[in-house]
């Protein structure tokens, strides 16, 4: 890593940057997982209770976001996508991000444990702790295996959601855990196809730079298939049900033939039209948890009304 002093900001950081420093939109993805693991619970929760704690969640998600661009800075600076984020593009210290960082990791994880409980708040520090020191300063830098581990972090929300409604785990929330978990490489290695020359520029060991894009392919479809029994498996428990079946059989369907379609591609094709299969499949990766998900809470709102479940 860089010397991070050389990150010494302007002084003119609004309150968007901070915001940035949160990566709202991976935000998004652990407020909605950890919800849907709270509310698919088989134990009620106070809503007060249950909006605080997502609130919190979501800052201990943000917390991890500003401590993770604090120390991928130079990273960031490199990568064409990332330089205008506020540490590269000089409008937020190094040291700032840092500090609030920390202030938000600390803040969340009390406030979670005050207002739910603390085995929900211990499980959000390992979380914390996972993304920063396990998959930032670790894994990401070392091993083209890095988004393989490192996608724990992202896949805790909904266990950890599951935690403030129950106070433990369950084989509900471990498959929820599974299915973002298989998710994530080939969300990662679609989007890594065609991002390849910045990760090879910034020297990040991902699967593209260091296998080829010929493997990384191969390892897409790979997940994909991997990825599917998981997910339909989950309709067979009791936060599974017909409805979520359907979407399970379905969803999986489009992202099997997504990656067959990129294990098939040639390379010169691809790279002459732009991508335009690989990007495809990226985005479907994006609507592919947030339909399984939603399927759950489906499942869940039914349920009292007998429609729910089998």
């Amino acid at each position: 890593m860089s010397d991070i002093r050389s990150f010494e900001g302007s002084g003119t950081a609004g309150a968007g940057d901070y915001l940035a420093l949160l990566k709202p939109r991976v935000m998004s993805l652990v407020v909605f997982t950890a919800m849907v693991g709270l509310l698919v619970a088989p134990e009620g929760v106070h809503p007060v209770v249950a909006l605080a704690s997502i609130l919190f969640i979501a800052l201990g998600g943000g917390a991890s976001g500003a401590l993770n661009m604090w120390w991928d800075a130079d990273i960031d600076a490199v990568m064409s996508r990332t330089q205008n984020r506020p540490i590269p593009a000089g409008r937020v210290t190094a040291g700032e991000a840092l500090w609030f960082g920390l202030a938000l990791s600390v803040i969340s994880v009390v406030l979670l444990g005050l207002t739910a409980n603390w085995f929900s708040s211990a499980f959000l520090a390992f979380t914390i702790f996972f993304y920063v020191v396990i998959y930032s300063m670790w894994l990401k830098r070392t091993t083209p295996q890095n988004i393989v581990i490192g996608g724990a972090a992202g896949a805790f929300p909904p266990m950890i959601g599951w935690a403030v409604a129950t106070g433990g785990v369950s084989v509900e929330s471990v498959l929820m855990f599974a299915i973002v978990f298989m998710w994530t490489p080939p969300h990662f290695w679609a989007l890594a196809l065609f991002m390849k020359a910045d990760y090879h520029k910034a020297g990040v060991p991902m699967l593209t730079v260091t296998h080829g894009r010929r493997a990384t392919r191969a390892h897409v479809l790979v997940y994909t298939l991997l990825l599917a029994p998981v997910a339909i498996g989950a309709a067979f428990t009791s936060i599974g049900g017909p409805i979520y079946l359907a979407v399970a059989v379905v969803a999986n369907a489009i992202f099997i033939a997504g990656g067959w379609r990129i294990w098939r591609r040639d390379e010169v094709v691809a790279e002459a039209d732009g991508y335009k299969v690989e990007k495809k499949v990226f985005a479907f990766s994006l609507l592919y948890l947030f339909v399984h998900f939603g399927a759950f809470l489906a499942e869940a709102a039914l349920r009292p009304w007998g429609l729910g479940g089998w």
